[in-house]
């Protein structure tokens, strides 16, 4: 008799999808227009930034780590990038790199204090957080970033399938997450990144350069947030430096329900995507029915709460 349980996605990812599956719905039969493929992009565009924040976050967190700064890093990334297009006359997109080159250079700081001075990348993070918003204010001014070059806000223009517009930015991310899954699953750096969240020690004895790991993955984390600041930019159409302020932990949020370990070595990539579109559903599902933001934040938290719980006597177990 054929073993169909060898076709199923691995529990990590299967309890998520469930979830979704069940939010929708829920939410299909209390909202009348949710299952409308205009709602559906519009939950994609609304978590095509934080779903990109929580690659880079999903990266560092498989390593046993956290990174708090994420948000604010990115905000500082859409200001830079914003300021020098529209003030210091760089074109668009070398403007655009620049700010990604700043993201990336505050990842590379986080890897660097975690590994050169043994840090705890909590305290490190939460540090980089102050760090980079106080940068933010100081550049900025305070001031929002307008009249930005069309170039800039590319990624927030539609491309119609059958009817029903997505965003650039949503194809970008999607892609993205295709590219990073299949690097962690399949090549050599991948594995060493695995190993290094399992058994910090033990895949140093196996030869593997644990500090170099860490730095790259820190490093390339911040090369999201700026992909991320890239897209927050696309969607809004300016350069806010008040944004930013809550997506590390919705981030984080999303890396949890996604069925990511807290404690390191455990998760698939795709469980991430999954969690962001949870963590969209439920406040698109509940705006749609009226509900207040509060009561929106009040579920996400129990949410989280959930997930950490699972995770925790899932890691007892093992």
């Amino acid at each position: 008799m054929k073993d169909w349980s060898k076709h199923l996605p691995p529990m990590a990812t299967l309890g998520p999808l469930l979830a979704l599956l069940a939010a929708c719905a829920f939410f299909a039969i209390k909202a009348d227009n949710f299952l409308s493929g205009q709602n559906f992009s519009l939950i994609l565009q609304q978590v095509m930034v934080v779903g990109l924040l929580a690659v880079g976050q999903t990266l560092i967190i498989l390593t046993a780590g956290i990174d708090l700064s994420c948000g604010m890093v990115m905000a500082l990334g859409s200001i830079v990038m914003t300021k020098f297009a529209t003030e210091m006359g760089v074109p668009p997109g070398i403007a655009m790199v620049i700010g990604v080159g700043a993201t990336t250079l505050f990842g590379l700081i986080n890897g660097l204090l975690v590994t050169r001075i043994k840090l705890p990348p909590f305290i490190v993070t939460l540090g980089t957080m102050n760090i980079a918003f106080a940068i933010t204010q100081i550049y900025s001014g305070a001031q929002t970033v307008t009249d930005l070059p069309e170039t800039m806000t590319l990624l927030g223009d539609p491309v119609f399938f059958g009817g029903t517009s997505v965003a650039k930015g949503v194809l970008l991310m999607l892609a993205l997450y295709a590219v990073t899954w299949f690097a962690l699953s399949n090549t050599a750096p991948g594995r060493h990144l695995y190993a290094v969240g399992n058994n910090k020690e033990a895949a140093r004895l196996t030869g593997i350069s644990t500090d170099r790991v860490l730095i790259t993955v820190y490093a390339l984390a911040g090369t999201f947030y700026g992909i991320a600041a890239m897209l927050s930019v696309a969607r809004t159409g300016v350069g806010d430096p008040q944004a930013g302020q809550t997506e590390n932990l919705d981030s984080i949020t999303a890396v949890v329900l996604g069925g990511t370990s807290l404690f390191g070595g455990r998760g698939i990539l795709i469980g991430t995507l999954i969690g962001a579109l949870i963590v969209g559903v439920f406040r698109n599902g509940l705006t749609l029915m009226g509900v207040s933001s509060v009561y929106q934040i009040l579920v996400t938290g129990i949410l989280v709460i959930l997930a950490v719980a699972t995770d925790q006597l899932s890691h007892k177990r093992a």
